[in-house]
């Protein structure tokens, strides 16, 4: 990897982990010992070369290897992957199952929004990680989504989520930092033990995911997180079904109560 590459990747990852730790520049220079324009000018990969024992404090502080912070764009993995990362699992140099988010690019370099059909779940479960795989899937480019994040397209099945009928489409965008998830936030859920489902989420402190369905004929349940392989934050969805009358006023209410766990 060119020199240049990895200052900018460096670069890249201090200001994430910044954000995901929710410190201002000025904040973590003090914290690591350094000025806020030592430190912008690491952010922006404006400097000549860190010092090594810059990447050491940074390495230090949040955990992450030197080697990592150099090669791994940190804001592309999931946030168990993170995890393992700041735990010592440095699956990375080990060759493991560290995963970075799979995704295609149109001829503008605009990235595409895939979509995940009922009859596709069964393959996206296997090849999500897969950047052949996901370049096999139908793609759209959808204009009025936000520019910044990875949206995808997943076609729902059953009534757990009413009333967001049975093969609706969920438009849903790439969750970088679990962490940032509300409290039962809305997300379709990639996991070994379930498969592809819509759900509410809430992240509990024990290590686990409380999936709960808007239809309360459902029960909640639980699944541990190291069983999670992606989330997706609802945004939106498409239904090509007329809702009925009786519905619309819980429709209104529903979509209300998700709106309000977004903006929090």
């Amino acid at each position: 990897m060119k020199m240049e590459t990895a200052k900018f990747i460096f670069g890249l990852n201090i200001k994430f982990l910044r954000n995901r730790a929710k410190l201002s520049q000025e904040e973590l220079a003090e914290i690591l010992g350094i000025t806020r324009a030592k430190l912008n000018s690491w952010e922006n990969a404006t400097v000549k070369s860190p010092l090594p024992e810059d990447y050491m404090k940074v390495s230090d502080h949040f955990s992450i290897t030197i080697d990592n912070l150099l090669r791994l764009e940190l804001s592309k993995l999931g946030e168990l992957n993170l995890r393992k990362l700041e735990g010592g699992q440095d699956v990375y140099i080990r060759g493991g199952t560290l995963r970075v988010l799979s995704i295609s690019v149109d001829g503008k370099n605009r990235e595409n929004v895939e979509v995940v059909p009922i009859r596709a779940k069964a393959g996206y479960l296997a090849g999500f990680g897969d950047p052949e795989y996901i370049s096999t899937l139908d793609k759209l480019h959808i204009p009025f989504l936000p520019e910044k994040g990875t949206f995808r397209i997943f076609q729902i099945e059953g009534n757990s989520m009413l009333p967001i009928v049975d093969g609706s489409h969920i438009i849903a965008r790439y969750v970088q930092d679990w962490s940032t998830l509300n409290a039962d936030s809305p997300c379709i859920v990639i996991s070994a033990q379930h498969g592809l489902v819509f759900k509410n989420v809430t992240i509990e402190k024990d290590g686990n995911l409380l999936l709960r369905s808007l239809n309360n004929e459902y029960e909640p349940y639980r699944t541990p997180i190291e069983e999670i392989g992606e989330l997706w934050s609802f945004y939106g969805y498409i239904s090509y079904k007329m809702p009925q009358a009786d519905d619309l006023g819980f429709i209104s209410s529903t979509l209300m109560e998700i709106r309000n766990h977004l903006i929090k």
